[in-house]
């Protein structure tokens, strides 16, 4: 067939068909070469977005690290600019102590030389009236020779021995005036100084005190303990007493017996069988006898231990066994109503004090102020005054020889020969005598209350008035239409006058005028 085809023809056909060929190999390549360009771009596309995350990740990454280094460096430094700061803070304080100091130093200093100079002016000024007065004697010695010659016809050496003779006897003269003015000078500074050092001794001693009496009450549960106490026939109450050397009353007062002793020791023992037995139900003659004997062993280790912690608190160390005891049984003496031993610790307290300020020594004087009363441990059971008797006991026990001097002199039997003998009069009179240390009769308290009540109420213009805190403050109650906020503080002070005038107290009486204004209305 190709055989009769016409040549042009065949190559117009072959042509076209390798145009169609090439057409179709072109576009095929540009559509694969478009879709490899897609791909590639894609691809980029891709890496370029995984390239920004990354970089993005980077970028956190070194931006965490950079904060976390930021931090750290900021901690590190605020950290060390603190330090430095509390060291500067710390060398300007010294800096400033040092300069206060130095500025301290620097005012003695001037003050010193101020008063050398005021004293070497003083030292010039004397010697210019010493070389005056040497001068005016020289004088007045020559014209009293000449008149001694002249009017004695004496000769020179007896002249001479009249003069000094005389000169002796004005120089003896006044050397005295000028002793006596030192003598006077000297006590006034010391009775100041005495002053000052019992004041601070009193003001560092404020200590309560316990105010006791001869008698103690026991409670009962019910009133048909009280026949159970007695006794068939007053077996049990006579045992009892027999056993503690209490007496024991039992009269009308409800489900209450009453002990009564002088020995505060004895009576607490009594107190304590009495509620045991009263606690255990068993109360015969054989179990009083076992309770009690079973109390005085337990008060026995209490008054012991209460000794020691006596000698503990005040810090004194060393002292005799007995001598514990006897402190111990301190606790239950009192002495007009003042518990003896804590009267012997503020004595021991004033001593200090006193001693701590007059440079002496400040043990021993607080030894003697625990010391002073031990006597009064055993005046129930030893006749004479405490004060030997206390001597006696540290004699025994092998005390200081001040110490015994002290307690023996406290009360002034004898002479005191010391320094420590005068501070244990002194602190026992101070802890004696304060404001509420020792207990007024009922009757003398009662009547200086009343008494007070009725010089406040006799002013005009006041409604009542009430004594209150022991007699230590008066409250006085005005009518506010009769006296005015200026006429109160003159009533208070008319008011405290006439007390000072009108009665003797201890301490002193706060005057408090109270004026009150109340507006009242009716809600309706």
């Amino acid at each position: 067939m190709f055989n009769n085809m016409n040549p042009a023809v065949f190559i117009a056909a072959f042509s076209a068909a390798g145009i169609v060929v090439f057409l179709l190999g072109y576009f095929t390549s540009k559509y694969t070469g478009k879709r490899k360009l897609i791909s590639a771009r894609e691809k980029a596309k891709a890496l370029l977005e995984q390239s920004k995350k990354d970089a993005e990740n980077i970028r956190k990454e070194i931006e965490i690290e950079t904060r976390d280094a930021k931090l750290k460096m900021r901690s590190e430094f605020e950290a060390e600019t603190k330090d430095r700061r509390q060291e500067a803070a710390a060398l300007e304080k010294r800096l400033t102590q040092k300069e206060e100091n130095l500025d301290r130093k620097v005012d003695l200093l001037e003050e010193k030389e101020k008063k050398i100079t005021d004293k070497e002016q003083l030292i010039t000024n004397k010697e210019k009236q010493l070389k005056q007065s040497e001068f005016n004697l020289n004088q007045l010695i020559d014209e009293e020779k000449q008149r001694l010659q002249r009017i004695t016809r004496m000769s020179p050496e007896e002249a001479k021995r009249e003069l000094l003779l005389r000169l002796e006897n004005e120089v003896r003269q006044e050397s005295g005036v000028v002793i006596k003015r030192i003598e006077d000078e000297t006590k006034e500074a010391a009775d100041k100084k005495a002053r000052n050092i019992i004041s601070l001794a009193m003001q560092r001693c404020a200590a309560d005190h316990t105010v006791e009496s001869s008698i103690s009450v026991v409670s009962l549960p019910n009133d048909e303990m009280k026949g159970r106490i007695i006794g068939r026939e007053g077996r049990n109450i006579r045992a009892l007493e027999i056993a503690t050397g209490v007496e024991i009353i039992v009269d009308d007062t409800p489900e209450a017996v009453t002990l009564s002793c002088f020995d505060a020791v004895r009576r607490e023992i009594a107190r304590i069988s009495l509620e045991r037995l009263i606690e255990d139900g068993r109360i015969h003659p054989g179990r009083i006898e076992e309770i009690v004997d079973k109390v005085k062993k337990e008060m026995d280790a209490s008054i012991k231990e209460e000794g020691e912690k006596a000698a503990f608190e005040v810090n004194i160390h060393g002292l005799h066994p007995e001598i514990i005891k006897l402190l111990g049984r301190l606790k239950y003496r009192t002495s007009y109503g003042q518990n003896v031993l804590q009267h012997s610790k503020e004595a021991a307290y004033l001593m200090g004090v006193m001693a701590g300020e007059l440079g002496v020594d400040f043990n021993l004087s607080k030894r003697i102020g625990l010391l002073h009363d031990i006597g009064k441990a055993v005046t129930h059971e030893v006749e004479g005054p405490h004060a030997k008797i206390g001597a006696d006991l540290a004699r025994k026990y092998r005390e200081n020889e001040t110490v015994i001097h002290a307690i023996e002199a406290h009360h002034q039997d004898i002479e005191a020969r010391s320094v420590l003998a005068v501070l244990a009069q002194v602190a026992d009179t101070i802890s004696a005598t304060r404001p509420g240390a020792r207990r007024e009769t009922l009757e003398t308290y009662v009547k200086r209350l009343e008494k007070l009540e009725e010089i406040a109420t006799s002013f005009k213009g006041v409604a009542n008035s009430f004594a209150i805190q022991g007699g230590r403050e008066i409250r006085v109650i005005v009518q506010p239409d009769k006296i005015n906020e200026l006429e109160s503080i003159t009533l208070a002070r008319d008011i405290t006058k006439k007390i000072e005038e009108s009665l003797e107290y201890p301490g002193q009486v706060k005057v408090t005028v109270v004026r009150e204004t109340r507006a009242v209305e009716f809600a309706k």
